[in-house]
């Protein structure tokens, strides 16, 4: 079941690749461009046909896929065709190469929407550890069986300071000794300001009742709340995670209607996901070769379309289509945002090459001056060769991760 699982998302992300470029011809084909070649993969020709102008065929390496639109720049060697895709106005050549971004987007919305309308989900209106926040969530307990020494310590006794004072899952802590407690991420906070050994009482609500015990926490080595790659401290510990409002249903399901804004509000959560993970990819390239050379693998470490195919097949191995799904979803929006950054040879590059030649036009025309035209790409070609560069090496670095030091959903 893996190894079917990790080919089906493979096969997915092909599939997900292929419409992208299918955007391309389909805009282009629409305002009368010149579309000679739509091939999914890439290498030597297996299988192809020619209808019209365009062949259509599938090659030997199933890696992406690829469509030639006649004379995307300037420079190339069919430029001079009088539909050469150069030679239309900005805004139709800007649908065209937005069109590949856009399907991904498309497809991430139908993702979450059918996920949404077929499998029970997280219920918002009760947070819990399914949460991206659980700093935030109301200090409702999970109960382990002992303190872990440190997070990659599985517990393996039952002498847990939490447990042994009768704390259990869905209590909700408001008082930590003195310290008001109004989320969990208040307890976390007042927990480890304790000394390690030290009897404190503990304020909990249980079945809408107010009680009172006392935890003495045990010492454990922890980072820093905000940032799981700072340094490792001694400090206090209890044996208790974020839960779940035991009032509360866990999870909720939606109809065909309601999952509508459902995946709308995954849409927007994606969308602050990527911006997040885009910021922050230049921080977690030491994690990457410390996590090659045997270090620990941070779960929010960049993955490959390797990893990405590893998840989910796990996900689908334990049974969790839904998981597999939204791993696809959020893939298709991340590589959506990825291919409009103005970098060539990005999508997004072309796009801002077109629209500052017609914005130079624009300001050579108001003062008085002769067009200058296209931009060489030639001249670009150094710049774009280092984003190659760059893109293939950070590649190959998170594909070597993934193979020697993958992720896993399930420990």
């Amino acid at each position: 079941m893996l190894i079917l699982g990790i080919a089906l998302g493979a096969l997915a992300i092909l599939v997900s690749v292929s419409l992208h470029e299918a955007g391309h011809m389909l805009t282009a084909k629409m305002f009368g461009m010149k579309v000679t070649r739509y091939f999914i993969g890439f290498g030597p020709t297996l299988w192809s046909f020619k209808k019209g102008e365009t062949e259509y065929g599938i090659k030997g390496i199933p890696l992406g896929g690829f469509v030639k639109i006649t004379g995307m720049t300037p420079q190339e060697e069919d430029a001079d065709d009088p539909r050469a895709m150069w030679r239309y106005p900005v805004w139709k050549r800007t649908i065209v190469m937005v069109a590949g971004s856009v399907v991904h987007f498309i497809l991430a919305f139908l993702i979450f929407w059918f996920v949404a309308a077929n499998f029970a989900l997280a219920n918002p209106d009760n947070p819990g550890p399914n949460v991206a926040d659980q700093t935030a969530s109301p200090a409702y307990l999970t109960v382990a069986p002992c303190v872990q020494k440190d997070l990659n310590t599985p517990c393996t006794t039952t002498d847990g300071p939490a447990k042994a004072a009768g704390l259990q899952d869905g209590d909700l802590v408001t008082q930590v000794g003195t310290t008001t407690i109004t989320k969990y991420g208040d307890l976390v906070t007042a927990i480890r300001a304790l000394a390690p050994g030290t009897p404190t009482q503990f304020t909990y609500v249980r079945d809408g009742q107010t009680h009172t015990t006392t935890v003495t926490p045990a010492e454990a080595q922890r980072p820093p709340i905000d940032d799981d790659n700072g340094e490792v401290k001694k400090v206090a510990a209890i044996g208790v995670g974020v839960g779940y409002d035991p009032s509360k249903p866990k999870t909720v399901e939606y109809n065909a209607i309601e999952a509508l804004p459902v995946a709308g509000d995954q849409m927007k959560a994606a969308a602050t996901g990527v911006v997040t993970s885009i910021k922050n990819l230049p921080n977690k390239i030491p994690g990457l070769i410390d996590a090659i050379g045997g270090g620990q693998r941070d779960a929010d470490s960049p993955v490959s379309v390797v990893g990405a195919s590893r998840l989910t097949g796990e996900a689908i191995e334990r049974g969790f289509w839904e998981i597999a799904l939204l791993i696809i979803a959020g893939l298709n929006f991340f590589v959506g945002v990825f291919n409009l950054l103005p970098l060539l040879p990005l999508d997004g590059g072309h796009i801002a090459i077109a629209w500052f030649e017609r914005a130079r036009s624009w300001l050579y025309a108001r003062l008085g001056k002769r067009d200058p035209g296209r931009v060489d790409y030639y001249k670009l070609m150094p710049l774009t060769y280092a984003v190659i560069l760059v893109f293939g090496a950070f590649t190959l670095l998170t594909v070597t991760a993934d193979v020697v030091n993958p992720i896993t959903i399930f420990k």
